[in-house]
Formats: C-alpha cells, sequence, structure tokens
C-alpha cells in the first residue's frame, strides 16, 4: 500500500557526536532515501535521559518541518520494550521510535495519535549483528521507507493510540500562598525553565517573587532570593534576579549574561517554590521648593 512521502526527517538522540552512531543513522537514511533531508534536533540529551529527551522534543515539535520525527533515547533497547511508529496531525507527519514516553509529549502537543504500529515487520528492518542498535537497525530503516511513502501500516502491527506509554511532565501544584515549580530545562546560557507559564501565575501576584530552591542534599538548606518578572534579559541589570518568559512561553530563571544555574545552583528535576511579594513600593525623592 502506498501512503504519504515524506522528504525530511528530524533527528533527535542521546547519541552525541563523538562516536559514528549519528553519522551511521544517517547514512542508512540516506541510502535508503536518497531524496530526504535529515534534520538535526539535537544529539547531546543527556545519555539515557528519557525524560530530557521528551521535553526536548515537545519543545520542538511545533517548529519541525511536516515529515517524519525520529527519536532515540531508548534505555530499554534489545528488552521487551516496543519500537513504535505514531501518525499525527493527519498524516502530516509520523514519529518513530522506543514506546517508553519519549515521544508521548510531542505526540499530545500534535493533536494526539492517529494511527500508530509496533515495527514488528522484518522486511523493513536491516539485518543485525546484534540487537542493541535499534537506531540503526529498527527506526532509521522505518524513517526511510516512510519517506518512501511505505505506509504505516506496512511497517508492522496496529497498536491501540490509548495503549502507548505516556509521558511524564510535571505539573506546578498550588499550594496557598505558595507555587511548587519544577526546573524543566536548564539551556547552555544557563537560564533555568520552570514547567510555569504567566497564566499558571495567580491574576493577584505582583512584580517581585520570592524563589526558594532547595538543596537536594541538604534536605534542611534551600536559596532564598528576591526576584522581578521581566521582559528581557536586559532589564535585569547590576545582578538582579529574574523571570523571564522564554521563546516557549514557560518563565526561565536568568541573570542578565550569567548563569542562573551556576549563581543559584539549580539543576532540571529541582523544585523551586515561589511566593509573592507584591509589587516594588515607588521611589521617592523629596524635593524643596525656593532658594536654599
Amino acid at each position: 500500500m502506498q501512503g504519504a512521502r515524506y522528504d525530511t526527517v528530524s533527528f533527535l538522540t542521546d547519541y552525541g557526536t563523538s562516536d559514528e552512531f549519528v553519522g551511521v543513522v544517517k547514512s542508512v537514511i540516506r541510502d535508503l532515501a536518497p531524496h530526504a533531508t535529515v534534520i538535526d534536533l539535537t544529539h547531546e540529551i543527556a545519555p539515557f535521559d528519557v525524560r530530557a529527551g521528551s521535553l526536548a522534543l515537545a519543545r520542538s515539535i511545533g517548529y519541525v518541518a511536516s515529515g517524519v520525527v525520529l527519536a532515540v533515547v531508548d534505555p530499554g533497547v534489545a528488552t521487551h520494550r516496543r519500537a513504535v511508529a505514531i501518525e499525527v496531525a493527519g498524516g502530516a507527519g509520523v514519529l518513530v521510535g522506543p514506546d517508553n514516553g519519549l515521544l508521548a509529549p510531542a505526540v499530545a502537543l500534535a493533536g494526539g495519535a492517529e494511527r500508530a504500529v509496533e515495527l514488528t515487520n522484518a522486511e523493513y528492518h536491516l539485518a543485525a549483528p546484534g540487537a542493541t542498535f535499534a537506531g540503526r537497525d529498527v527506526f532509521a530503516p522505518a524513517a526511510a521507507h516512510l519517506c518512501n511513502g511505505v505506509d504505516l501500516y506496512e511497517l508492522g502491527e496496529p497498536v491501540d493510540p490509548g495503549a502507548l506509554l505516556p509521558g511524564t511532565i510535571p505539573l506546578p501544584r498550588d499550594e496557598g500562598d505558595e507555587l511548587i515549580t519544577e526546573v524543566l530545562w536548564v539551556d547552555r546560557f544557563g537560564n533555568a525553565q520552570l514547567n510555569v507559564g504567566p497564566d499558571d501565575l495567580p491574576a493577584t501576584w505582583g512584580t517581585d517573587l520570592q524563589i526558594r530552591v532547595s538543596d537536594p542534599t541538604d534536605l534542611t538548606g534551600s536559596t532564598v532570593r528576591r526576584a522581578t518578572r521581566a521582559t528581557s534579559f536586559a532589564e535585569l541589570a547590576g545582578g538582579a534576579i529574574g523571570l523571564v518568559v522564554d521563546s516557549y512561553g514557560m518563565y526561565a530563571i536568568a541573570f542578565d549574561q550569567r548563569s542562573a544555574a551556576d549563581e543559584l545552583g539549580v539543576a532540571a528535576g529541582d523544585q523551586v517554590v515561589l511566593t509573592d511579594l507584591g509589587d516594588p513600593a515607588p521611589v521617592e525623592t523629596p524635593v524643596r521648593f525656593g532658594r536654599q
């Protein structure tokens, strides 16, 4: 059966680039689907960090070109975890990778799974000397054959989309005067993205907030600082801490041209407690008229 023909593969892994893994996967795709362009989203996800990979994929999905999305962060390779391909957006895209939660947030953001298969048809695999490089032997051929117009259902047995493993993106918790948040991601500039957007903060909260960062190695210790909601990094002069809405619409703890992660000792997964401090008091300068 002939399916949609794609010309783009967007590629994300935890492979890094010091070994040949990324190049081999891209070469397999090139060999099977010479017309397809492979776009590297990132290959610097920390090894085995499915959560970080799923968040990076979710951040990217609204901007990737229509086509195939190949994502591999796969600590369960060669086990009973399923290899899957999931069609979304009326066939405009197919996500290929392990069924371990990696794909789920991106699938949800793309409107949900419409068709899904387990990649069980060995006719569309490479002969494998071992079972531990599914990226080369299973996922890359699937992506290439999809680009060539092979219908999704030719690649394996249909899977109930509702049975796919969900992702684990944490939600903020409102606890009265406090909002319990979590650091989702620290970018290369040291900005620490929280799982909170502007609509998640109570409408009654002011411009200034207290942030409390717990030290995971010391249950009795924490860092407490004052932060100001800002629209740009440049507003944070003189070492001020800001909560800036980042390019994905989430609040990030930030400094101007300095690493908030280094300054505050925060990393992905750390808890940050936000508390309202109201609006800053106006600065009043007394003025005396008349001759001094």
